[in-house]
């Protein structure tokens, strides 16, 4: 996911294919209803704790990654 936009798209996606409206997502996910209005609409000041609430009602799985973890991963590392 690179950018916002993305995001938002594929919250939208997920809650429609969910048959929730965004009232219904924002009840479940114990958010407030401009929260969901505000992900879908690509804002990036939406908190991180807020939008893994949204996520998780929507059975999305957000990933990092990371070069330095990769390679302390594989032992590339050094102390």
């Amino acid at each position: 996911m690179s950018n916002p936009e993305e995001l938002a798209t594929l919250v939208r996606m997920h809650r429609k294919a969910a048959k929730l409206t965004q009232l219904q997502l924002a009840e479940l996910a114990g958010v407030g209803k401009t929260v969901v209005f505000e992900i879908e609409k690509g804002k990036e000041t939406v908190k991180l704790a807020t939008l893994m609430k949204v996520l998780k009602v929507l059975n999305i799985e957000m990933q990092l990654t990371s070069p330095l973890l990769n390679n302390q991963m594989n032992g590339n590392e050094k102390s």
